[in-house]
């Protein structure tokens, strides 16, 4: 051990701690120095618990899910100007600068992503409507509102040693936004690059006390206080994501479990893409790729290369022209393109699964005792080269069960898109799985047919190759999760991550107890009008339930004809009696749906220059009845949702839209989105 390594410390309950041991001495992955000690001896985990609960979920809580989000974008940028000292710190992970982008770029960048769509698919509100209003009664007195509002317990994340930037706040990001606090448990092998941006964050302020923790070291005792409303995140292997999963507290208070675990995942290249084709050239770059980034230690990297029979030896040829420029060393080290695996342990790990899979595949690249290392002393390094394999026994159960975490992949043959389909579900459910082809009925067949068995199917072809951010890359506006062996769960998947965290209740209630509950105004709620037109309303003065009802407005058969001249649109039903009449929908001519819009927003705009700034769209429009000419029009305009922005002058008004003819029937009904200003005339 050595004396002088730092001890690393946890954040706890508002300050950082210190273990009173020695602890566990942690190696550089390149060097074998020690970089730190980690130690969680005499750290009480349930003051952790408590303080997440009664100080941090309170906090966040109180702020608007908008709110939330601006915090989000300037972590996200503080943290991003000082990612150079984040990459200098990850090389001694064994990653090259390439890798750093993956992970401590990748990190940032999500939690931009999560702000950004926050503040557009997100209310400015703390609680989320989930779908319309359910009418639950037939005058329209009760009717039912699906809500969500954030659990009122701690997220607990358990993490892999592989990406301890990306991987913290890729599952802080939802948390935070849904406003739920987080403990974060990092692997000790690389826990000292959590800390480094746990501390970066903490020195911030940005975000509220109590909605960050971090535990350095043994887990232990950390599931045994988790209540019902908490959750647990946890990516590593299948045996330990069980064994956590039917812990005792987990399973007797239902606690929310997310794991993301061993994958097998596959790229298949389809039979189309021939040597010579881009798709070929595509394929064996991505699979080198995937082989080489992180040096193979990716649960999202390709294990097994499906090959059609016919092509395996010229994908194999050209992989192994492409792996032979691979340069092994040490991060930084000039022309190293390939970092060393985490650590001694776990070389000695994929040393084990790799001679599991020689038993029936031939090693057809790289050997794992004989290579060139670059820059570092290959005895004390955790160094490995990309090894390919090719098994052409597609029955052998190895290639489908054993993973070997680092830079290892199988080719296999097949024989059809069913046969691909098939070796593609032997993984036993995967986290992603890439298809390169050119041909469109051999995506649909793959897809169709391999969707169950896979949380992500990339399609890669030369249209989508120069945007395609890769077989490995989870997206935090996609799912990142998969079935069966690869955990079943779900992380990210833009706000679908976020609802995670949140309580999805059913609210019954009469029409005015939605509005005041859901700030969303609801068909048989009070209206509120006065004097003055709610377009002549600032956000400052408008009120949900504000509203103006205009008409009555005459159609005539000269209008519908108008229009149809002038707009170009004559279709039967607005300019052929006869045909119109045959028509059992309409029984007659009758008015353009656009035409009755058209009128209604002429009955309701007050013209003069106002605090409404735009009208830049219209939602859920529908045409409900008929108008046959000789009808009168009246539109009655409501108030529905507003939505104010936080760094802006204006906001959004959601506007619900009526249209009824001479009977009091609606014949259109829609949401009108305008701008408005937050005050009128605007400050300055």
């Amino acid at each position: 051990m050595t004396a002088t390594a730092p001890l690393l410390e946890s954040y706890v309950a508002g300050r950082w701690y210190g273990a009173p041991d020695d602890g566990i001495p942690i190696a550089d992955a390149v060097t074998g120095q020690t970089v730190v000690r980690v130690s969680s001896t005499g750290l009480d985990v349930a003051a952790m618990l408590d303080h997440a609960r009664t100080v941090g979920g309170p906090a966040l809580r109180e702020l608007t899910f908008h709110q939330r989000a601006a915090l989000l974008k300037q972590l996200g940028l503080r943290l991003m100007a000082g990612k150079d000292r984040f990459h200098a710190l990850s090389r001694r992970t064994g990653a090259t600068d390439r890798d750093s982008v993956v992970d401590v770029d990748g990190g940032f960048g999500t939690l931009l992503s999560y702000a950004s769509k926050g503040r557009r698919e997100l209310p400015d509100d703390t609680v989320v409507l989930d779908g319309p209003v359910e009418p639950l009664g037939r005058r329209g007195t009760f009717a039912g509102q699906h809500l969500y509002t954030p659990l009122r317990g701690v997220a607990v994340q358990i993490n892999a040693f592989n990406f301890p930037v990306w991987g913290f706040l890729e599952k802080l990001a939802p948390a935070f936004l849904a406003g739920v606090p987080t403990i974060v448990k990092p692997a000790s092998q690389t826990a000292y690059l959590t800390e480094a941006v746990v501390r970066e964050i903490v020195a911030s302020g940005l975000l509220p006390e109590g909605s960050l923790q971090l535990l350095a070291g043994s887990a232990a005792g950390v599931l045994d206080g988790l209540a019902g409303q908490d959750l647990v995140f946890f990516t590593g292997s299948a045996t330990t994501a069980r064994k956590l999963r039917s812990h005792p507290a987990v399973v007797a208070n239902s606690v929310r479990f997310n794991a993301e675990a061993d994958s097998l995942n596959c790229s298949v290249l389809g039979p189309d893409a021939t040597p010579g084709t881009p798709e070929f050239a595509l394929f064996v770059a991505q699979l080198v790729t995937e082989m080489t980034v992180k040096a193979g230690q990716k649960c999202t990297a390709i294990r097994r290369a499906l090959v059609p029979r016919a092509l395996v030896d010229d994908v194999v040829e050209a992989t192994r022209a492409r792996l032979d420029e691979v340069v092994v060393g040490a991060p930084g080290a000039e022309g190293v393109t390939m970092g060393a695996l985490a650590s001694l342990d776990q070389r000695e790990e994929v040393l084990r699964s790799l001679k599991a899979l020689r038993g029936v595949a031939e090693l057809v690249a790289g050997d794992p005792e004989h290579f060139e290392v670059v820059g570092a002393d290959p005895d004390r390094g955790a160094f490995l080269p990309p090894m390919l394999l090719r098994c052409d026994d597609v029955s052998a159960v190895e290639p489908h069960d054993v993973e070997a975490f680092g830079p290892v992949s199988t080719v296999l043959p097949y024989d059809g898109i069913a046969h691909a389909v098939e070796l593609a579900a032997r993984g036993q459910g995967s986290l992603v799985g890439s298809l390169v082809t050119h041909d469109e009925s051999v995506a649909r067949e793959f897809v169709r047919g391999a969707a169950h068995a896979h949380g992500r199917i990339l399609v890669l072809d030369r249209d989508d190759a120069e945007e395609n951010t890769g077989h490995g890359s989870p997206l935090p506006m996609l799912v990142h999760g998969g079935p069966g062996r690869a955990g079943g769960g779900e992380e990210l998947g833009g706000i679908r991550g976020v609802l995670h965290h949140m309580q999805r209740t059913a609210v019954q209630g009469s029409p005015d107890m939605l509005t005041a509950i859901g700030s969303r105004w609801v068909t048989g709620a009070r209206r509120t009008g006065d004097a003055v037109h709610p377009f002549r309303k600032s956000l400052a003065e408008l009120r949900i339930g504000d509203s103006v009802t205009a008409g009555p407005r005459a159609v005539t058969l000269e209008d519908i004809e108008h229009f149809a001249e002038f707009t170009g649109d004559t279709f039967y039903a607005h300019t052929d009696e006869e045909a119109a009449a045959a028509n059992p929908l309409f029984g007659g001519r009758v008015a353009h749906g656009y035409l009755i819009v058209s009128w209604a927003a002429g009955l309701f705009v007050d013209p003069d220059p106002g605090p409404v700034l735009a009208n830049y769209g219209v939602d859920n429009l529908r045409f409900l009845t008929p108008v046959k000419p000789g009808e009168e029009l009246t539109v009655t305009l409501t108030a529905k949702q507003i939505t104010p922005r936080g760094d802006a002058d204006h906001g959004e008004v959601r506007w619900d839209a009526v249209v009824v003819d001479t009977e009091g029937r609606p014949v259109a009904t829609y949401d009108v989105l305008t701008m408005v200003a937050k005050t009128w005339p605007p400050a300055g």
